[in-house]
């Protein structure tokens, strides 16, 4: 559809592996904290317009055995307290007790819709479309095909029997992809994903010799969201970087105490803008972002995605699912590996402080696949695999957390080889894992 302004809206669902390892501050804290702050929000907007991709690995938290009732007990006893303790400390902040309360009882909110819905997972799973691979790897950076085939067929095979099937959509980690893995995403029944490679024609997908359509992402679209000066950075719009000595955010970015009805009015403002510039560019936009940027980074995040549907509606912009997308491929060759990372290549999760993790990772596939690895072994394995590890260490967040956890996993992989553990379980991590 030539000159057909057309907006494809992919939300990207993903945390790690963090139930049951650790809680306040670096644990399975940031999972309640994203139920609360986006997941159980984003259910109020979600419709098939959109293209919802849940990874494997948090479906496997969501689906744990006792997980969401630890969530609910978070939600409904720790957080109430917390607020409690912040309303006694900062009382000779003028308008923070207002903040506070009005912070609790989003909580509170939060935990009777979790208490009332029951299951998160099957009420996100309605509108999952695309899966990713198990636990979140970054594809181009495994050593070898035994692992790349592993994550796939691990990730696939979890998303077919929770959601009833599955029609070929995928996210690729980190965007990240080679060339040389389209034949194996082929393999695996991958049609469709998405990738950041600037200088691709907008709005036409790019078709290796083998391997899925590649959907370029619209970088200048998203960087009106996620650039250094997108919306969530506006003065009016709740911080989430200043908190309070109980975690919770009371002030605006322009450092006052937070107006809701004054972030409230600037999310309609910016949502109207949103949906004219992408009409504006009169083709196709793939428009994919994190979806934990809706709400658990920018609180007003999925109030936002709210308004940017109507506003589709009322400025006739049409939003369509990406699987409903037929535009003609343009056939490409000699593709870079590429990545929406720094640099647009792999340097994030391979160089600086994470340079050794990418390294060990490596070795440690080859000592694993050698050795026909157990069960355990493979899920120690894929757990260490995670890309989010090697991101926190690169960034220098979280105290060390990631490092701790590629660590312990390979440790573990280690005893798992030797026959030290013969537990085929790692809490609820892959279980669709099937033996080599």
């Amino acid at each position: 559809m030539p000159d057909q302004a057309r907006l494809a809206i992919v939300l990207h669902t993903h945390m790690p592996y963090v139930e049951g390892f650790g809680t306040w501050p670096f644990g399975e804290e940031w999972l309640w904290e994203a139920v609360a702050t986006s997941y159980l929000p984003l259910l109020d907007v979600l419709d098939e317009r959109l293209t919802l991709s849940l990874t494997p690995v948090l479906c496997d938290q969501l689906e744990a055995p006792g997980a969401m009732a630890r969530c609910q007990r978070f939600l409904s006893e720790v957080r109430p307290d917390t607020h409690a303790m912040d309303i006694k400390s900062y009382a000779h902040v003028p308008g923070a007790a207002a903040a506070l309360e009005y912070s609790a009882a989003l909580y509170a909110a939060a935990a009777d819709r979790l208490e009332q819905d029951g299951d998160l997972l099957h009420a996100l799973g309605k509108y999952a479309r695309w899966t990713s691979s198990a636990t979140h790897a970054i594809l181009p950076l495994l050593a070898l095909d035994e692992s790349v085939k592993c994550q796939l067929d691990t990730g696939i095979a979890a998303h077919r029997r929770r959601f009833g099937g599955w029609d070929g959509g995928f996210w690729l980690p980190e965007c990240a992809f080679a060339p040389w893995l389209g034949p194996q995403l082929e393999e695996a029944g991958v049609h469709t994903s998405c990738v950041e490679l600037p200088g691709a024609e907008p709005g036409r997908p790019l078709q290796l010799e083998a391997g899925p359509l590649l959907w370029p992402i619209d970088r200048p679209l998203i960087d009106l969201v996620w650039g250094a000066g997108g919306y969530p950075s506006k003065g009016v719009y709740r911080s989430s970087h200043s908190r309070t000595a109980h975690d919770h955010c009371i002030w605006a970015n322009h450092g006052g105490i937070y107006d809701p009805v004054a972030a409230t009015a600037q999310a309609q403002a910016d949502a109207a803008a949103f949906v004219s510039a992408a009409k504006a560019q009169k083709r196709l936009s793939v428009f994919a972002i994190d979806t934990e940027l809706l709400g658990h980074w920018w609180h007003e995040g999925a109030q936002w995605l709210g308004f940017v549907l109507e506003q589709a509606e009322a400025q006739g912009l049409e939003i369509t699912p990406m699987d409903a997308l037929r535009e003609a491929p343009v056939h490409a060759r000699d593709l870079p590996v590429s990545s929406w990372g720094e640099g647009g290549d792999l340097r994030t999760w391979s160089s600086g402080q994470a340079a050794d993790l990418a390294f060990g990772l490596r070795s440690a596939e080859l000592r694993a696949w050698k050795a026909a690895p157990s069960l355990r072994a493979q899920r120690e394995l894929l757990a260490a695999q995670s890309s989010d590890w090697a991101f926190l260490e690169h960034r220098g967040w979280a105290g060390g957390y990631g490092r701790r956890r590629y660590d312990a996993h390979l440790l573990a992989l280690g005893q798992a080889l030797r026959g030290e553990l013969a537990d085929p379980a790692l809490r609820g991590l892959a279980p669709d894992l099937l033996p080599t």
